[in-house]
């Protein structure tokens, strides 16, 4: 349910900034890097924005709000930004917390795209107020299922925390790789060291491990543990949520954190605008820009797009998902119902399995396309 947008939405007469609440995390125990690379991309998107004369010649100011992947925060952050008039909530990373702000956007009334988070039940219910740009959880994680029974590897272990992110994810799997003759068992790491972990790998025969575990702890520390294990030598280790994507994975694993696919949300090769995006991104972040970022930069653009078409009133806002089109980095974007999510989605953003060459961890390798 929800109440209709306050009074402070209403379209003003002043001339004064379009408002846009960010939410990133951009401290411990969110993931930082991601975040930096959300940020820069929607940074970057609002600057071109208000280069090419704003929305109706008005500029677009975002208010950044760290979510710290605390998912209560979120929410507040969601009533705060609310009573400061802002047309729309941008962005968020974790599933969970993506998930809070969502509710709490139903319910006041304010619009919410969501960037990066993956998790299908975004909302309890279907609502109006809410798009996303991210595909769902449900069919990354297929394709990335996919490859495992490509590759070979059908007797699955996967190392888990709790969090309902991490458990749809096992489910994910599991109803995915049993409908073709494959396998899952649970490992929880709170319950086991990295060697003994190890231990059970072997006792299970395991093919492959998967880490639906946060990063850097407990995943740098169970990677060190495998590769480090003779037992375990053609063991495959993969990553389906993004851990090695970061620059972060490379310089505390070095060569051991190659070979690991993980989801990436790009198509396999970007055209013109892509490429010229990416190159200011990386100018930006003084590193190749994930594909957070370039969600980042999406987000704003199709935001934009939608304010300069159909105003900036909160409910014309939302209104506008059913109609808005835009050029994105990742190709053209438009949002439609889509069975089993209740949220306007993007349908659907290239996916990808990648991982990093083991002759250089710096490049990345794509093993596979969905």
């Amino acid at each position: 349910m929800n109440t209709p947008p306050s009074p402070s939405a209403a379209e003003p007469v002043d001339g004064s900034p379009v408002r846009l609440g960010a939410l990133v995390p951009l401290t411990r125990p969110g993931w930082v890097e991601a975040g930096r690379h959300l940020l820069a991309g929607l940074d970057l998107a609002v600057r071109e924005v208000n280069d090419a004369g704003g929305i109706g010649g008005r500029p677009l100011e975002l208010l950044v709000r760290d979510t710290a992947a605390d998912h209560e925060r979120a929410a507040a952050a969601v009533d705060e930004l609310a009573g400061l008039g802002v047309a729309a909530v941008v962005g968020e990373y974790h599933s969970v917390v993506a998930r809070a702000a969502a509710a709490r956007a139903d319910v006041v009334g304010v619009p919410f795209l969501c960037s990066s988070a993956v998790l299908d039940a975004l909302t309890e219910e279907p609502t109006e107020w809410v798009a996303r740009l991210a595909p769902a959880q449900s069919r990354g994680w297929r394709i990335y299922a996919d490859h495992l029974l490509a590759s070979g590897r059908s007797r699955i272990a996967v190392a888990t925390q709790p969090s309902v992110y991490w458990a749809t994810g096992t489910r994910i799997l599991r109803e995915h790789l049993a409908s073709r003759g494959g396998t899952v068992v649970e490992l929880d790491t709170t319950a086991l060291t990295p060697e003994a972990l190890c231990d059970a790998l072997v006792v299970h025969g395991a093919t492959a491990l998967l880490l639906l575990v946060g990063s850097p702890e407990p995943a740098v520390p169970i990677v060190r543990a495998v590769r480090g294990d003779r037992r375990l030598a053609e063991l495959l280790i993969g990553a389906p949520a993004g851990q090695p994507e970061f620059a972060g994975w490379a310089e505390a694993l070095g060569e051991s954190g190659a070979g690991i696919p993980f989801l990436r949300y790009l198509p396999e090769r970007l055209g013109p605008l892509g490429e010229r995006v990416g190159k200011e991104l990386g100018e930006r972040l003084g590193e190749a820009p994930s594909f957070v970022a370039f969600e980042g930069w999406d987000t704003v653009t199709v935001l934009a797009a939608a304010l300069r078409a159909h105003g900036t009133e909160r409910a014309a806002v939302a209104g506008a998902w059913a109609r808005v089109e835009a050029e994105g980095t990742r190709g053209p974007i438009r949002f439609s119902r889509t069975p089993g999510i209740g949220v306007w989605q993007w349908t659907w953003a290239p996916v990808q399995v990648v991982d990093r060459d083991p002759a250089d961890p710096d490049r990345l390798r794509v093993l596979h396309v969905g």
